[in-house]
């Protein structure tokens, strides 16, 4: 596949890129993308989903039932229901977050927008986000899509990754500069 730079470097890039290829090809990429921010939030939010994906313990039959009785509460697309299939079957749930950032990332660059790993303190409103978006744009002068994740230890701020630049706002690293400032 064109332009996927290093995404492929990695298994979880290349099992990402491997499903984006399907979604392109049956032209189910915002529903694989939609269904994937679902999985998302449900690992942030169900203890017991991250234990399922995470656990050595649970067997290659047994995970993929699961994965599948999950999927269908979750209403995921056919698409994505398999690729969970074949993650539990291949022994590789764990490597769910970092598969949903690549195909992220995948499908923003299909859809010719730079990707923002965006950590915040406190989960976003909407209204924020589509500010946020509006300053990113403004910034890198192109769309820009967010992949939002939240982190209690920043206290406030935020913390946005685009590529291999990175713009720092969190009090937690203010207040870290400033101990160091004042040490010195």
């Amino acid at each position: 596949m064109e332009s996927t730079g290093g995404i492929q470097a990695s298994l979880s890039g290349r099992y990402a890129t491997a499903l984006f290829q399907l979604a392109r090809d049956a032209k189910t990429i915002d529903a694989v993308e939609a269904s994937l921010a679902t999985v998302k939030q449900a690992l942030a939010e169900s203890a017991d989903f991250a234990a399922l994906t995470t656990s050595p313990v649970i067997g290659r039959v047994a995970a993929g039932r699961a994965v599948a009785a999950v999927a269908k509460s979750l209403k995921l697309d056919a698409t994505t229901t398999k690729f969970l299939g074949v993650l539990a079957e291949n022994r590789r749930l764990r490597d769910l977050p970092a598969i949903v950032r690549a195909f992220r990332s995948l499908a923003a660059q299909h859809r010719g927008e730079t990707t923002a790993e965006v950590t915040s303190a406190h989960p976003l409103s909407e209204a924020q986000v589509v500010e946020l978006r509006q300053a990113l744009r403004n910034r890198v002068g192109r769309d820009v899509s967010v992949d939002l994740s939240v982190d209690p230890s920043l206290l406030g701020g935020l913390v946005v990754k685009i590529g291999s630049q990175m713009i720092d706002s969190s009090i937690k690293t203010r207040l870290n500069s400033l101990a160091h400032a004042m040490k010195g």
